[in-house]
């Protein structure tokens, strides 16, 4: 049985309309929440503007694909899908918050990350950075309920709602593994690019794409020849977007990305751009890969203090420089037009897998177009 129509929409894919859907449930939600989180105590005020900040921007892709699932299952537009497929970005929302707290990630959206807008909060405490850092981990977990809570709530049927229920406990315990393998392999001697893959494929690819399709197809009442084609294309795109992102994170415009363009240096973090990187060079480019990254690596936060927590000082400058010349290496080694082909080779298998479902129109129009969308993008 399909859930009743609730707003007529067109058959075409118009990304800006649902995207304005998504957002108007996302922002009326966490609106809601920020009301009863500061109804405990005002001064909770700043983890309430932490969480609103944490939804208010964003392409909705994941959503997006969610939609597009339950829609390729032979279902028909719903409000209460839309609802369900929003909690998707809470997801998204709640990892963004705990990796830029993780990576010490100054900038999101251009704007200071959750860990550093949340100092001003607590300038009196002893330690303010620790703090500031503690509340922001805790605005990432509160997101994360946030995200279970409106799926929950949406308006689909209990039995509809069943079928995803095994899918949302293997999406959070492989987005955490994917995180826990960055951070296991973040400054490894030698990079590889295997692991690196992995890493893509657990911490971004997976919860990026191949789940959201996924859970918006078990909510349609999809068969087994449907989820397998989901796997098949989503898998692949889902790599493919976050090899772009690590390509937009070093070589692509601070001003459109709205992030540090040298946080994945100093970061010293396990990329699969790196990892090429490393497999192309010789010796004499691998020793000064070595001493670049050894010098943006920064200080630890637990035991000293670093200039990306501020954005600001002497430090910013060197890793700056550190990040041009770590650049220079990988352009004159080829590894960026390494990651080209291997997003180019992704896009095109998650297309052909597309291709072998023979879903309805608008569906099968719009993934295409969201394949486009995920993998040639410039922020």
């Amino acid at each position: 049985m399909a859930v009743a129509v609730t707003v007529t929409v067109p058959e075409g894919w118009e990304p800006g309309a649902f995207k304005a859907r998504v957002d108007q449930v996302l922002h009326r939600f966490a609106a809601e929440e920020a009301g009863q989180l500061t109804a405990i105590d005002s001064s909770l005020g700043p983890v309430a503007d932490a969480v609103e900040t944490a939804v208010a921007d964003g392409k909705r892709l994941r959503a997006a694909f969610c939609y597009w699932g339950w829609r390729a299952a032979g279902q028909p537009d719903s409000d209460a899908l839309v609802r369900a497929a929003a909690s998707m970005e809470l997801v998204h929302a709640a990892a963004v918050v705990h990796d830029d707290l993780i990576d010490d990630s100054p900038l999101r959206h251009g704007r200071p990350t959750a860990h550093l807008a949340l100092r001003e909060a607590v300038r009196d405490h002893p330690q303010p950075a620790s703090a500031a850092r503690s509340l922001a981990m805790l605005a990432g977990d509160l997101l994360m309920s946030m995200a279970g809570q409106l799926f929950v709530t949406s308006g689909l049927p209990a039995a509809y709602l069943g079928r995803a229920r095994p899918l949302w406990a293997a999406l959070a315990r492989e987005l955490i593994a994917g995180e826990c393998l960055e951070i296991l392999h973040t400054g490894s001697a030698a990079p590889d690019t295997t692991i690196s893959l992995k890493v893509v494929r657990y911490k971004t690819a997976k919860y990026t794409v191949e789940q959201p399709l996924l859970i918006g197809a078990l909510l349609g009442g999809a068969g087994e020849r449907l989820r397998a084609g989901c796997s098949a294309y989503g898998l692949p795109l889902g790599e493919a977007f976050q090899l772009r992102d690590d390509l937009l994170g070093l070589f692509g415009d601070p001003a459109l990305t709205g992030k540090d363009g040298s946080d994945d240096v100093r970061g010293h973090r396990p990329t699969a751009l790196l990892a090429e990187a490393w497999r192309l060079a010789g010796e004499e480019d691998r020793e000064r890969l070595r001493t670049l990254l050894a010098a943006g690596a920064g200080t630890d936060k637990d035991t000293g203090t670093d200039t990306a927590d501020t954005g600001t000082g002497t430090g910013t400058a060197d890793a700056d420089a550190d990040a041009d010349a770590v650049r220079d290496v990988m352009r004159r080694l080829k590894a960026p037009d390494r990651i080209e082909a291997m997003i180019t080779a992704r896009v095109e298998e998650a297309l052909h897998a597309l291709d072998e479902l023979d879903l309805p129109g608008p569906a099968a129009a719009a993934l295409n177009r969201l394949a486009h969308s995920a993998a040639v993008r410039r922020s």
